[in-house]
C-alpha cells in the first residue's frame, strides 16, 4: 500500500485533511495490521487526503501512564506533541480507543490540542455524508453480529451509538450481549493489563467476555479496538469456536462491504 507520511507530503508542499494515528498495536501486531490496512483502504476508496507519521510516531504513553510510570508517559507525550505541532496537525483519526482517549483527553494539558476522532465515529460521518457507498448485497447482510463496547470508547468517552450505526448500515442483525453499553464488561486488556502477568482468579476476564459474545449466537463479534480484538480472539479460540465465530473490527467489516 502507498501510504504517505507527513514528511513526504511536507516535502511536496502539501498537507493532508487528516492524520491517521496508527498506534503501536496497529503498527506491530500482525492481527491489528489488518485493521490498519482495512481503514487505510477505506480512506483511499473515499479519496481522502491523509498521512501517517511513520517512524516519527511514538507510543502515546497510555500503557506507561496506566501502569503508573508518569515520567515515561510525559517523555513520550512531549515528543509526540512536538512532532504534531511542528507539522501543524489539526485533525487526528485513530483506530485505537486507548490512543483516542489519551490524545483527546490527556494531551491538551501538556499543550497538545487537536480534534481527535475515533474511526467508528469517522466512518459513521462518511456514511452519513454519502462518501462511503456500500454494496447492496454485502457479505454481512442479514448476518447475526454482536458488538463489544471498548471501555475507553464507551464508559470513558460515551461513544456507544456510532459503531452500532455503522453496523446497522451493513443491514446486519445486531444482537446485544447481556452486559453492553455503559454496563459492558472489559475485555481484560485495559489499564496496561495487556502487558503484565495475570493475577490468580476463577477465570480470565476475556474468557468470561467471549462467553457472553458466544451466548448471543452471533457469527461475528465486532470490535472497535485492537486490544479488545486480541482478547476476544483468544477467548473464542479457548472455547474452540474459531471456525464458527470471527472477531472483526468495524473497519474490516466496512472495507469488505464498500462498493
Amino acid at each position: 500500500m502507498q501510504v504517505p507520511t507527513m514528511a513526504e507530503l511536507l516535502a511536496k508542499g502539501e498537507s493532508p485533511d487528516i492524520l491517521f494515528w496508527v498506534g503501536c498495536s496497529g503498527s506491530y501486531d500482525q492481527r491489528a495490521q489488518k485493521i490498519t490496512r482495512a481503514f487505510a483502504t477505506i480512506l483511499d476508496k473515499v479519496g481522502l487526503r491523509y498521512a501517517i507519521l511513520g517512524k516519527e510516531e511514538m507510543c502515546t504513553g497510555d500503557p506507561a501512564r496506566r501502569a503508573g510510570n508518569e515520567f515515561i508517559f510525559q517523555m513520550m507525550a512531549y515528543q509526540n506533541i512536538q512532532t504534531l505541532n511542528n507539522y501543524g496537525v489539526k485533525k487526528i483519526v485513530t483506530t485505537c480507543p486507548h490512543c483516542f482517549n489519551i490524545l483527546h483527553n490527556e494531551y491538551p494539558e501538556l499543550g497538545g490540542r487537536y480534534e481527535v476522532i475515533h474511526h467508528t465515529v469517522f466512518l459513521q460521518q462518511l456514511i452519513d455524508e454519502g462518501k462511503i457507498r456500500l454494496k447492496e448485497d454485502g457479505p454481512y447482510k442479514g448476518k447475526r453480529i454482536t458488538f463489544h463496547d471498548s471501555c475507553y470508547l464507551g464508559r470513558a468517552n460515551d461513544i456507544y451509538e456510532a459503531p452500532r450505526k455503522v453496523l446497522e448500515a451493513l443491514e446486519v442483525e445486531l444482537v446485544e450481549m447481556k452486559r453492553c453499553r455503559s454496563k459492558g464488561l472489559c475485555c481484560g486488556a485495559g489499564g496496561a493489563q495487556m502487558f503484565k502477568e495475570e493475577e490468580k482468579g476463577q477465570t480470565r476476564v476475556n474468557f468470561e467476555r467471549s462467553g457472553e459474545a458466544l451466548d448471543t449466537g452471533a457469527g461475528v463479534v465486532a470490535a472497535a479496538c485492537p486490544f479488545c480484538n486480541t482478547m476476544l480472539t483468544d477467548g473464542v479460540k479457548h472455547a474452540e469456536k474459531e471456525d464458527a465465530v470471527k472477531v472483526l473490527d468495524v473497519a474490516e467489516l466496512i472495507a469488505a462491504s464498500i462498493a
